[in-house]
Order: structure tokens, then sequence, then C-alpha cells
């Protein structure tokens, strides 16, 4: 059975890095909601609030597709801090049979975030953060 692996956490923990090492180099797709406000040429990151769905959009259509090309397996990297983000994922995978993970990121590693989110956001963020361990 083909997997949907969700990596999520907090900006800085790490998500990037590991989906792109879990990726085996490219072998499996990995999807981002960043990848939406990333320049592909410079890799210059420029968030704009007001297309943030377009953002989300863009990601649910790339995971689909991987779907539909029965990619083994797929890696999905968001800070997904609410329910609601992780949900049309959960009904993709359902809908073409793929065995979902969601992993959790910490950052042990002490780095700071690209986005340039600060402390008290970040906190903001990790406490509507819910982990369900049943």
């Amino acid at each position: 059975m083909s997997s949907l692996i969700l990596l999520r956490g907090l900006p800085g923990s790490g998500k990037s890095t590991l989906a792109k090492e879990l990726s085996e180099q490219g072998k499996h797709p990995v999807c981002a909601i960043d990848d939406f406000f990333t320049d592909p040429k410079t890799g210059e990151y420029t968030f704009e609030f007001d297309k943030n769905h377009l953002a989300y959009k863009a990601c649910e259509e790339k995971v689909k597709v991987a779907m539909k090309q029965r990619a083994e397996k797929i890696f999905l990297d968001n800070a997904f801090t609410l329910e609601w983000e992780m949900e049309p994922y959960f009904k993709m995978a359902k809908e073409h049979s793929y065995r979902i993970h969601v992993v959790t990121v910490e950052n042990r590693h002490g780095s700071e975030n690209i986005h340039g989110i600060g402390r008290d956001q970040l906190e903001k963020m990790a406490a509507k953060y819910k982990v369900n361990l049943f």
C-alpha cells in the first residue's frame, strides 16, 4: 500500500529538511504550502497572506496528482497546527487508498525559522497545536 506522510511542526522545526531527506533525493514527491511562495529559480521565499488560500489549493492539487500517478510515498510538510488543515489530505488518502502517517517534527536542534516568525507568534501557534495520541 502507498503512503502519504504528513510532517507537521512549528516553523523552524526541520520539516522541509526532513522531507527532502526522506524523499530519497527526489525519488518520492515532496509537497509543501511554502512551495507556492518560493521562487523556483532563486529559492527566495515571499509570503503573501492574501494568497494563502491559493497556496493550500495548489498543494492539495499537487498531492492529488501524485496520488493519481500512484506515487509509492508522498511527503507533505506544513505546520498543520489546526486539524482542518489536514482534513483534505485524510479524505484524499482514503479516496486513493493511501495509508496515512502523521509525524510531528520537533525543533530539538535550535534552528531559527526561515520565515521570520517571531517567538510570540510561534507561541500562539504552539498553543493551538493538538496531538492525537489515541
